[in-house]
């Protein structure tokens, strides 16, 4: 840094949900920090966004997640403590779909495993449980796990940068990070309208932008449309009570997901999980932010008849893009054991309920310390 001071030990690069929590997490811990975030905080421009997401413990991608999503829970129960906010509702998930698939067959796996606390419906048992659910194939089960449920993703990255304000962090919005310039004493932190940050590390936590500012991790960006739908006949069986949080595999492959109307709404959130076939791959500066039928024809097909009634178009859609690794597993670490790089990305559409714990795994790696929970599966050098 040329003999200039630091205007800080660590500067986080990017505040979704993952950069917010350990923005939080480092200001708790006394150090000295900058979040940067190119647009407003909780925008919908990246991958935290949507009003509502799934969280789990039954993680049918990798068993190692198991103990993260564990923490993770924890972590957003002290950050509602600490902030006073509403976060996590624990309505219970349901993962449906044959036993030997991958939804459910995963989700077996991580709870024999870990010995998570679960229920496994039949085919008749899942239809009394949420009878939104219909043409069930003859094998489907259905893995109810009750510490599952909704966190809120807006809510969430506000509590977690609010939390971090009153610790003494620094927050910059509307600013956009256009190059990191490592140093002999560290990182300066370059931006779009001519600023530069110096400090000892960076931790870039940039989502769908992540590879632009660490071009060596081979991520690529998704464009996944998230869809709301008005129920034609609204009912009991389309509360959140008797429809929870819930990933569904159907014949074929494809996989539905999303859950009944919040108490207070009208719309459902339903979704298609991409599994590599439905959605394009963009460039996050130029991705195409309007939606049409295209974007949801193959879901309006499937709910047609896994549940019928929801609608046949979007009330509301939108365009959510994320950054996906070729493994589908996050990257999270020093890429090439460089003390001044730390990233954290890679969340390959199911990295939301992780937040908070993941927050706390790169406060810790900035420290020096190794994480309470084991993430070795994420290292940015595997590849």
């Amino acid at each position: 840094m040329s003999g200039t001071e630091a205007d800080a030990d660590v500067v986080v690069v990017g505040l979704g949900a993952w950069g917010a929590c350990a923005l939080w997490q480092l200001a708790g811990r006394g150090v000295k920090v900058i979040g940067v975030e190119q647009y407003g905080l909780a925008n919908a421009y990246g991958s935290s966004h949507g009003e509502s997401r799934m969280f789990r413990t039954a993680c049918l991608e990798h068993p190692g997640l198991v103990p993260l999503a564990r923490r993770s829970r924890q972590l957003w129960q002290e950050l509602e403590r600490e902030t006073g906010t509403h976060l996590l509702d624990p309505t219970g998930a349901m993962l449906i779909g044959p036993p030997d698939g991958r939804i459910v067959g995963g989700a077996l796996r991580a709870a024999r495993e870990h010995a998570l606390d679960i229920e496994v419906l039949d085919r008749r048992a899942l239809h009394r449980r949420a009878p939104a659910h219909q043409a069930l194939a003859p094998g489907d089960v259905g893995v109810v796990e009750p510490a599952g449920g909704l966190t809120l993703p807006e809510m969430t990255i506000r509590a977690a940068v609010g939390a971090a304000r009153a610790a003494g962090a620094g927050v910059l919005t509307d600013t956009r990070v256009t190059a990191l310039e490592f140093t002999a004493a560290g990182v300066e932190v370059h931006t779009a309208a001519g600023g530069v940050l110096r400090a000892g590390q960076a931790v870039v936590t940039a989502g769908p932008w992540l590879a632009r500012l660490v071009p060596s991790l081979p991520l690529e960006v998704v464009r996944m449309p998230t869809t709301w739908f008005t129920p034609a006949e609204p009912g009991e069986r389309f509360t959140l009570r008797r429809l929870p949080v819930f990933m569904r595999e159907l014949a074929g492959g494809d996989v539905i997901w999303g859950h009944g109307v919040l108490p207070g709404g009208t719309e459902l959130k339903l979704g298609l999980e991409d599994g590599g076939r439905h959605f394009a791959t963009v460039d996050p500066d130029a991705v195409d932010r309007s939606v049409s039928p295209d974007d949801w024809s193959v879901l309006a097909g499937h709910l047609a008849s896994a549940v019928p009634g929801a609608g046949t178009a979007p009330s509301r859609a939108v365009a959510n893009i994320y950054a996906r690794t070729p493994d589908g597993q996050f990257v999270i670490g020093r890429p090439r054991r460089d003390p001044r790089l730390l990233v954290a990305g890679g969340c390959s559409s199911h990295g939301f309920k992780h937040s908070t714990g993941i927050g706390e795994a790169v406060a810790d790696l900035a420290l020096g310390k190794e994480p309470a929970v084991p993430l070795g599966f994420t290292d940015p050098d595997r590849f």
